[in-house]
């Protein structure tokens, strides 16, 4: 293991071990977000919550998530990205140990919070990392993809594993199977991934911090409550409306900052900005047809869970393998044509269910789920090259986590989207295909920004 990796210069035979720890906890962190929603009636149930509890059981996390990952990756500028990575899974670890023997609901609730801010100091740690421990160009994107490919394996074995845990062994274990893989993580990357640089330098400034912090989550609650409320609801409005304030305090603190979270110059890169608007957008679509799916598959179909899950597993199947073609094609294309033909593929996937209905045949539905999973994962590894190639070495966690809150923000409005149209529609059938056709045309704009934004040749190393 030594031997290859230590002679190669494009680090092609690096031993797998950075790759495999960073990549278990970044599964643990994105399977969490739909693993919990096969158990949360079960738990509300044995629990005797409220719907406001059972909904904080789910949203918290997501919030507190995605609120604090520009946080999360400042710390590991300034701290170095393996310490703030492992103190995130430390602490996801351990809060998912409270999560499976919360007495009740409200505590539970709390665990949830905290394991929502072990997740936002894992992620943006997670890319960083990568990067470091795989110098070589080949390398980086073949890690980049299944970095990527993870993403899409947790958000569709979601609720097939929920499912499977909670009609077997009861819902704790969707938290307890986390303290065996946290535990894998932490060690691995303690014994295999090198220190990362500290840059004391960086300052953390706490008032962008909590302008961030207060705009990702104004806005993220919005969304997911106008799946619920409906877009013209006065707290939907409100939180939308604070959430831009917010938006527009961080720039101006960031302007007059002398450590800015993340220079403002750096966004005027097409390649950063527009790399991050293409991960918003194909977020959107995927998460918006993996929520629909299930509604139809559960409550039209009347599938169990457990049968939600297997329904969705063509859009998992192709995941890993489109990430690992992907890296590997980069090399020789360009992340460009990879990035605009995973879109175009994934848009024409969703157009398909449109067309087929609510009421088609399941077998119709395979080759829209196959597209759509295989096309989001194809884009993914280049979109990620994209945004991290175009960050300095010292704001590599910055750029992380703004890759990753963007995408974040995309899963929120594709799940608002996706439960808005089907609660505002006439019926299911007309709420289902004009879900798949916003997803549809997300992926389309999503391929026309990467056409201009995304580089069509090959990087040196």
């Amino acid at each position: 293991m030594n031997g290859p990796a230590e002679s190669d210069p494009e680090s092609e035979r690096r031993s797998w071990a950075p790759l495999l720890a960073v990549c278990a906890g970044y599964f643990m962190v994105i399977l969490d977000v739909t693993v919990i929603n096969v158990a949360v009636p079960v738990i509300g149930r044995e629990m005797s919550a409220s719907l406001t509890g059972i909904q904080w059981i789910t949203d918290g996390y997501t919030l507190v998530f995605a609120g604090f990952l520009l946080t999360g990756g400042a710390l590991g500028d300034r701290l170095g990205n393996r310490r703030v990575f492992c103190s995130g899974v430390a602490v996801f670890t351990a809060a998912s140990a409270a999560c499976a023997l919360a007495p009740d609901a409200p505590f539970l609730v709390v665990a949830r919070l905290v394991e929502g801010l072990g997740a936002a100091l894992i992620v943006p740690g997670s890319l960083a990392l990568l990067q470091q421990a795989y110098p070589g160009a080949a390398a980086r994107s073949r890690a980049f993809g299944l970095w990527g490919s993870m993403a899409g394996i947790a958000a569709s074995a979601g609720p097939l594993l929920g499912g499977l845990l909670v009609s077997t062994v009861g819902w704790r274990w969707v938290f307890l199977v986390n303290l065996p893989v946290g535990a894998v993580c932490l060690a691995l990357t303690l014994r295999h991934v090198a220190r990362s640089p500290r840059r004391a330098d960086r300052v953390l400034d706490w008032p962008a911090q909590c302008a961030v912090v207060a705009a990702v989550a104004l806005l993220t609650g919005a969304l997911n409550e106008a799946g619920r409320r409906g877009w013209s609801d006065p707290v939907v409005l409100a939180g939308m409306g604070l959430a831009v304030l917010a938006g527009v305090a961080f720039v101006v603190r960031e302007r007059l900052a002398r450590s800015p979270v993340l220079p403002l110059g750096l966004l005027r890169s097409r390649a950063m900005s527009g790399g991050a608007v293409i991960g918003l957008l194909f977020n959107l679509g995927f998460y918006g047809m993996v929520f629909t799916a299930s509604l139809t598959f559960q409550h039209h179909r009347g599938f169990s869970a457990l049968d939600t899950g297997l329904a969705l597993f063509p859009a998992v199947a192709m995941t890993m393998f489109a990430s690992v073609l992907s890296a590997r094609l980069s090399g020789r294309t360009g992340d460009r044509p990879l990035v605009v033909c995973g879109m175009l593929l994934a848009a024409l996937g969703l157009a398909g269910w449109a067309a087929a209905g609510a009421d088609s045949a399941y077998a119709l539905l395979v080759a829209p789920m196959m597209a759509a999973g295989f096309g989001t994962s194809f884009a993914l590894t280049g979109s990620t090259a994209t945004v991290m190639g175009a960050a300095p070495p010292a704001y590599s966690g910055a750029a992380s986590a703004l890759f990753n809150t963007t995408r974040q923000i995309g899963s929120a409005t594709g799940v608002a989207l996706g439960g808005s149209l089907l609660a505002s529609a006439t019926d299911f059938d007309t709420g289902l295909r004009t879900g798949m056709a916003v997803g549809a045309l997300a992926y389309l704009g999503a391929a026309v920004l990467a056409w201009r934004c995304v580089p069509g040749r090959p990087e040196g190393t």
